[in-house]
């Protein structure tokens, strides 16, 4: 093998130290994380430096090697503009306080199966580097970030050693970021993370803030657990069915499952509350087929948004619930609602005008106008949508949400309808997230539904960790529920996102959620894919059907949780309750007297945490192709020496595993099963890893 000269950081000690040796600085890039990375999609390409570093105040210059940058007044916005010499990777320089950051800035370029692939292994044993970067495809122009600095950019063939100076061991966690580019296209990203500057190995290394090794539970509290009764409050109207009345779970429910170790027998380390505010006590809305109105079950009407719905609890039993939590290892995230307060909340009684008109511009009742006025329409008429395109409303609603963080020591949130709120919003609440808790890990995810690029406008280091991907659970349910469905298919929606968000996105994998219909049912039959899911839910009693639903959900699961992002289980799924849409999706979670069908299901799901919650290579290792048909897909993670091969089959014969080629010199035989056998059983899935 050609031996290759090692990656020295010697350069950075005086951009990031100091100007001089007699000059100490603090270093203000590199002790952030890592900036996202600009993807420029045109020529010309607008660049708010707070999006990247949400911290930035006063930005002294921007410039690149390779692209013509535009500063417009203030230096927070930048006009980024290629240049006929522009490759397909560079960086932007951003300096301030005489520091200087690189913001790693790719161009949007079709995928190509020529482009290199890139993985991290041990280090080869003469030599002092941390790991060995691998290469295939090559030649091709390695680039090499630590943190927020560009350290080398370098040619290379097969491989590359790195070494890093004693300096990054000042940090308890850091990041080594790597790409290569060659004239076909750009490669998947490495991401390594660095304990005292050497290379994190085993899990156990990580705790619940590093936000890669997030399982989350999406918990619906109404429906969970009730574990105090003397707080239930039903509507008990004429005028309101008992599907859409309280139920009684609440907050005690949740603590009592904690204590009983429900989620950490499951695997779960992060459990996402649905919205704890306040909701009126009356009910509202109207449905006509079957006749009915609505009670706040869900939590989504705000009346008072700092205040704990009574029906669900209070401020101690919070705080209490966030302590038993924090003690099992486990984080809380908080269902935010910021688009929206119910009428009669007493700050909209206050500010009329804080909201949008509930008329179009050209005359049409601004309701329910998803994609066509996104950012004013109202969700219904009782709950007004604030206007974010007005300051004073963006820095009223941030600081509401901002309490929840001060006063409760909460470990994020999933915030409601992301698109429906202007980007000012999202990067002022984040702005005073980061300065106010500059030592705390706050998750931020966000929900929208649209295409990648719109989902992604929203993820960056000034606005949200990740979005919930619903492109590709629709994929998935689409390749899997319907006759005609084929895993190109998904993997070509896989494959897009990864290119989109990056191989190691905080992107949420669902399982399911409130406002779908469950997965099992459609699988299993209960429920046509082409009928009125909501109205199905009414009408009749949805079951699972066949009990190949069971065996479909359990590839979802296998799926999920073997992928780049955070794997998220909507409650009962892990046991596959039926249902149709909502609120025939939220019926109260079912703790015993499971079938055997439902005790095989959890058990497989609890093999799947366990292996993600153990294995780096699901945590940080990027994923590799290894076989796409309509009816298999095959593929590997690898992180150093820890490997995990993954067939999901859902055809009618067996495929045998060993047929397939793994790069970087991987041999099948080196694998062993985990779940299921070398020959994958048809509507079966297999994981092999290495001893």
């Amino acid at each position: 093998m050609r031996k290759f000269s090692c990656l020295l950081l010697v350069g950075l000690l005086s951009v990031v130290y100091g100007c001089s040796p007699s000059v100490s600085r603090k270093p203000y890039f590199d002790a952030l994380e890592p900036a996202t990375v600009l993807t420029l999609e045109q020529d010309t390409t607008l660049a708010l430096v707070r999006d990247y570093f949400p911290t930035a105040d006063m930005v002294e210059k921007a410039d690149s090697p390779h692209l013509k940058v535009i500063p417009n007044p203030g230096y927070d916005t930048l006009i980024v503009v290629l240049r006929e010499d522009t490759p397909l990777m560079t960086v932007l320089n951003i300096h301030i306080e005489g520091q200087i950051g690189h913001i790693p800035v790719r161009r949007n370029v079709p995928v190509s199966e020529k482009a290199p692939r890139l993985a991290a292994f041990p280090p080869l044993p003469d030599t002092d580097a941390l790991f060995t970067l691998k290469a295939e495809n090559t030649p091709a122009t390695l680039y090499v970030f630590w943190q927020n600095s560009l350290v080398r950019t370098v040619q290379i063939n097969d491989s590359y050693n790195v070494m890093l100076p004693g300096f990054t061991a000042l940090q308890d966690r850091s990041w080594i970021r790597a790409w290569a580019v060659n004239d076909h296209g750009i490669s998947n990203d490495l991401l390594i993370p660095l304990e005292k500057g050497r290379p994190v190995i085993q899990p156990d290394r990580l705790d619940r803030k590093d936000k890669h090794t997030l399982i989350m539970y999406q918990v619906f509290i109404d429906r969970f657990f009730n574990g105090d009764p003397s707080n239930d409050r039903r509507i008990n109207s004429p005028e309101v069915l008992p599907k859409v009345d309280y139920y009684g779970g609440d907050l005690e429910g949740v603590i009592r499952k904690i204590d009983e170790g429900f989620f950490s027998d499951l695997g779960i380390n992060t459990i996402w509350l649905s919205p704890i505010t306040q909701n009126p006590y009356d009910a509202w809305g109207q449905l006509e087929d079957p006749k009915t109105r609505f009670s706040g079950y869900h939590g989504y009407w705000p009346l008072y948004i700092t205040k704990v719905d009574d029906r669900f609890g209070n401020d101690s039993i919070l705080t209490r619930l966030l302590h038993q939590a924090h003690g099992k290892q486990m984080n809380v995230i908080l269902d935010h609602v910021a688009n929206h307060m119910h009428q009669s909340a007493p700050t909209l009684q206050e500010h009329p005008d804080w909201v949008t008109s509930p008329v179009t511009p050209d005359g049409r009742p601004n309701f329910e106008l998803w994609d066509e006025f996104r950012l004013t329409t109202w969700f219904d008429k009782h709950i007004p949508k604030f206007d974010f395109s007005r300051p004073e409303v963006c820095m009223a609603l941030s600081d509401s949400a901002l309490y929840w963080l001060e006063n409760f020591n909460l470990d994020g949130f999933r915030h409601d309808a992301t698109k429906h709120i202007d980007e000012l919003f999202w990067r002022t609440l984040t702005r005073k997230v980061v300065k106010n808790f500059p030592d705390r890990a706050v998750f931020q995810i966000g929900e929208t539904y649209g295409s990648p690029s719109l989902i992604n406008s929203y993820v960056k280091k000034g606005m949200l960790d990740g979005q919930f991907d619903f492109n590709l659970y629709h994929t998935f349910l689409n390749s899997t529920v319907n006759t005609d469905g084929s895993f190109v298919d998904l993997w070509n929606e896989l494959r897009s996102g990864l290119m989109q968000y990056g191989y190691h996105n905080l992107m949420g994998n669902i399982s399911g959620n409130h406002d779908k219909a469950r997965y099992i049912s459609l699988a299993g039959g209960a429920l046509a894919v082409d009928e009125d899911h909501k109205l199905a839910g009414w009408k009749r009693n949805i079951g699972t059907g066949s009990d190949i639903g069971y065996e479909y959900l359990a590839m979802l699961h296998a799926f999920n949780m073997t992928l780049p992002g955070i794997p998220c289980i909507y409650y009962g799924d892990e046991i596959g309750m039926p249902g149709a849409n909502d609120p025939d999706n939220r019926r109260m979670m079912l703790f015993d007297g499971y079938t055997s069908m439902q005790i095989r299901l959890k058990e497989r799901v609890k093999r799947l945490t366990s292996l993600r919650n153990s294995n780096m290579a699901l945590l940080y290792g990027d994923l590799f192709p290894l076989y796409v048909c309509p009816d298999v897909l095959a593929y590997v993670r690898i992180y150093m020496d820890q490997v995990v091969a993954v067939c999901i089959n859902k055809g009618d014969d067996f495929f045998d595993f060993r047929s397939l080629e793994l790069p970087f010199g991987l041999k099948p035989d080196d694998l062993v099963p985990y779940m299921g056998e070398t020959m994958v059983a048809p509507k079966g899935f297999t994981i092999m890893k290495n001893e």
